[in-house]
């Protein structure tokens, strides 16, 4: 942190580490399962493993958070049972106060000893304490999809070890375990439950690389781990069983169709709306407008056309496109040829070609996301005037459902640092797939306009 004249500043570091050079994860039972009890022996050589350390001071003694890696986004983590240390997530992110956050563990033992903080077990204590308090309706969600994707809400015991602020107004706290070994091993070491939101600016997409939490909160916190992209891309989906019969808060990783698989879940119902909601949210992501770029965002069902285009922008402009399974670049390479057969139908609209340009930023940012370049065109009206242009920046998200979460919210923010004024996107079938559900109520969220064409 550097002194200056207008205050202390923070300047923000980012940690490299990677998970198979820290050391070894030892299991103490047959089933090697990260639900039990399990340790790991840190390589005292290894660079990777000394980062780790550092972080894990950082989340132990510091009010500010530390960014990581989970297997969902990016998560902004900091001690939940410290007040000082959860009011560093809301400053940081500048998050509204009664958004509630979830909490991650790394071993059922340790959500035993929270949920029963008068006994003052010492953290290595295997005792099979607090295991009632976990409602029976979730231990098959807990053996089939922990450590995983999934949030559970929990009553919230009296008293708590929570700060708060974690909860709010509420009297339950959602709680999950991270498949990822990074987030796992760090919440273990810090042997401290983490409240952890994603780590972007509050409103803004999520984080699925280092990068995207650098450029949004870069001067805010001291510490972002960086332990690669992430491999999910949306964040965790939040049940709440306690709710008769059970019911989805926020969609995520874990779709309805796996829910219902379970027993107990065969009914679960759907809790959550794709809009805004105005009471207080039981989790996050419910009440406030979330996931959207600086730019526009258009949210479409139906095909791609240049009408479609100059109907919501005009001339002038430079746009987005995202697309998934059945737009194409062709449906704006040569639209004049539709118009001559129907002109009446196009009447005062600009007739376009499509001129490829060489990418440039855009390039780099796409290889760094992991992904191929995206593709820059320009389209000029049949005089070739360049005023009438419009600039297109075209990024391809995957055509399975997986491959789309995966690249959503990097591709949100591409066409943001590309500086587009509006981004077109491509609905996707909600019938497709397990992961749809999740991907449509995050452009929901973040769409300004949806259209069916």
């Amino acid at each position: 942190m550097k002194g200056t004249d207008h205050g202390p500043q923070i300047v923000t570091r980012v940690l490299p580490i990677d998970v198979e050079r820290i050391g070894t994860f030892v299991f103490k039972e047959p089933s090697r399962s990260f639900l039990e009890d399990w340790d790991i022996h840190l390589d005292e050589e290894s660079r990777d493993a000394a980062n780790l350390r550092q972080a894990v001071r950082e989340l132990q003694t510091s009010n500010l958070p530390v960014a990581f890696p989970t297997e969902t986004v990016y998560g902004l983590g900091a001690d939940a049972t410290r007040g000082d240390a959860v009011a560093g997530i809301y400053q940081a992110k500048q998050r509204p106060a009664d958004n509630p956050l979830i909490v991650h563990i790394s071993s059922l033992n340790q959500l035993r000893r929270l949920l029963t903080p008068t006994l003052g077990l010492p953290s290595n204590s295997t005792q099979d304490v607090g295991k009632e308090l976990i409602p029976t309706i979730y231990y098959p969600l807990i053996s089939r999809f922990w450590p995983g994707p999934l949030t559970i809400l929990l009553p919230l015991p009296k008293p708590s070890l929570l700060a708060p602020a974690v909860t709010g107004i509420l009297s339950s706290f959602g709680v999950r375990m991270p498949s990822s070994k990074l987030a796992l091993a760090l919440i273990h070491l810090a042997d401290i439950p983490i409240a952890a939101p994603s780590a972007n600016a509050s409103t803004k997409p999520s984080p699925t690389t280092a990068d995207h939490v650098l450029h949004d909160l870069s001067g805010r916190i001291n510490l972002i781990v960086d332990g690669g992209p992430c491999t999910v891309g949306v964040e965790s989906t939040v049940v709440d069983g306690l709710a008769h019969p059970p019911v989805i808060l926020r969609p995520g990783g874990i779709s309805i169709e796996m829910l219902r698989q379970c027993p107990g879940w065969e009914n679960v119902t759907v809790a959550y709306e794709d809009t805004i909601e105005t009471s207080t949210p039981r989790a996050p992501g419910m009440k406030y407008r979330h996931y959207s770029p600086k730019a526009r965002v258009i949210l479409v069902s139906g095909p791609l056309s240049v009408d479609l285009v100059t109907k919501y922008i005009g001339t002038g402009k430079a746009i987005g496109i995202a697309k998934t399974v059945t737009w194409r670049d062709d449906d704006l390479i040569a639209p004049g040829r539709a118009a001559l057969k129907n002109p009446s139908s196009r009447d005062g609209l600009r007739s376009f070609t499509l001129r490829r340009t060489a990418t440039s930023s855009s390039s780099k940012l796409s290889a760094m996301n992991g992904r191929p370049p995206s593709i820059q065109h320009t389209l000029h009206n049949q005089a070739g005037e360049q005023s009438d242009s419009i600039q297109v920046l075209s990024i391809d998200l995957g055509l399975k459902a997986a491959s789309v979460a995966q690249n959503l919210f990097s591709a949100l923010r591409e066409l943001d640092l590309a500086e587009v004024d509006v981004i077109f996107v491509e609905a996707i079938d909600e019938s497709e797939g397990h992961a749809v559900a999740a991907i449509m109520n995050r452009l929901r969220k973040a769409a300004e306009l949806q259209i069916q064409v």
